[in-house]
């Protein structure tokens, strides 16, 4: 039997009931770890559930909307009191938003849409850091997108959200690298087949796209304690 290369890892996923969280989170039960699985979509979660149950594998599932900052704030001590430490974060859930012309987006959609992709990750991060710090081998993974860094029309809403993203996760890492065991990153899956991506570019054919598991194997080594890099941008 192959080793499992999470064995006994306590790992948190946002937005698994689907796309990329769906497969993060069952390729780490799969690899020995405890899901804890966090999404709104309580029907995603437990089909996610049977999934990691049938395998033998160990999953909690945690039905949050990740725009309650309350909620997310309480999330650390609860986790505290069940595991006492947090080994993996994976932040994965976010938005597209709109895409629109600057002018023509609405103000509550640019707020709802940086609630979940931007403010909901530092919420988690001031939330979890103390249990991130219990880790042997803390590992953080956050995922942004190529088109944060880039200037194109119409995508101003998810790039600013997604680059604010990116300046919170490189600011954190600076910040835990030299004095903890914390390792912090961003991933940049590239064009995957997800029900986002293709709201994004209704015309494109899917099945020539990586599909969400495809690309789960990146997770993986990102999220094991021989993975040292921190605050890097890893590009698929």
């Amino acid at each position: 039997m192959a080793e499992k290369k999470l064995e006994g890892r306590i790992a948190l996923v946002t937005g698994a009931s689907r796309g990329i969280g769906f497969a993060v989170a069952r390729r780490m039960a799969e690899e020995g770890a405890h899901v804890v699985a966090l999404a709104r979509t309580v029907g995603g979660l437990e089909e996610l559930d049977d999934i990691i149950t049938e395998k033998g594998g160990k999953c909690t599932l945690v039905p949050l909307d990740l725009r309650d900052g309350d909620k997310i704030d309480a999330l650390g001590a609860s986790l505290y009191e069940r595991f006492g430490r947090l080994d993996i974060l994976v932040g994965n859930a976010g938005i597209l938003g709109e895409l629109s012309p600057v002018g023509h987006l609405p103000p509550k959609l640019w707020e709802e849409t940086f609630s979940v992709n931007t403010h909901a990750n530092f919420r988690l991060i001031r939330s979890l850091d103390p249990l991130l710090r219990q880790s042997d081998a803390g590992r953080a993974i956050f995922v942004s997108s190529e088109i944060a860094q880039e200037q194109r029309p119409f995508w101003s809403l998810y790039a600013a959200s997604k680059a604010a993203l990116e300046a919170l996760v490189q600011g954190y890492a600076a910040e835990i690298g030299n004095i903890t065991n914390i390792r912090a990153n961003i991933i940049h899956p590239g064009p995957v087949a997800t029900a986002m991506r293709a709201k994004a570019y209704p015309g494109e054919d899917q099945k020539k796209l990586n599909r969400p598991w495809d690309i789960t194997d990146r997770f993986i080594e990102m999220a094991s304690s021989n993975f040292n890099e921190n605050g890097t941008i890893v590009r698929l």
